[in-house]
């Protein structure tokens, strides 16, 4: 595991929006917006079942994030590592709640329609800024 940077750590636990690639089955790259924060060294994000992000990290766990301050759009810093586990139930339904909260100031997910969540955790192999 590679360490993030200082201003990686500091830009993905701030409410700056994350850039997520990840490979499709043919090889090529597919690329989300995400809301993500750092624990202990690792990036944090969620999702829901059955999109394809998901399904691609299922297939193939390399991932690269690219996040950029929102009031600096010129600091950023990117992160190419690996997905450790997918969890599904109470933990991914309560870290999207956490993350409406970091980022809407909302307690709880306002677009929750039912759908199986999923917090996805990611090792740091390379970062740079």
């Amino acid at each position: 595991m590679a360490a993030l940077t200082e201003k990686a750590d500091r830009l993905l636990s701030e409410p700056n929006i994350v850039h997520l690639a990840t490979v499709m089955p043919d090889g090529s790259p597919q690329v989300s917006p995400i809301w993500a924060d750092v624990v202990d060294g690792i990036i944090e994000f969620n999702t829901a079942a059955g999109r394809v992000k998901e399904q691609n990290m299922r297939r193939d766990p390399r991932v690269a994030l690219s996040v950029v301050d929102r009031d600096d759009p010129y600091q950023r810093a990117t992160v190419r590592g690996r997905v450790l586990e997918m969890i599904e139930g109470d933990e991914a339904r309560a870290h999207i709640d956490k993350m409406a909260k970091k980022y809407l100031g909302s307690d709880t997910y306002p677009w929750y329609r039912g759908e199986t969540r999923i917090l996805v955790r990611v090792e740091p192999e390379r970062c740079s800024d």
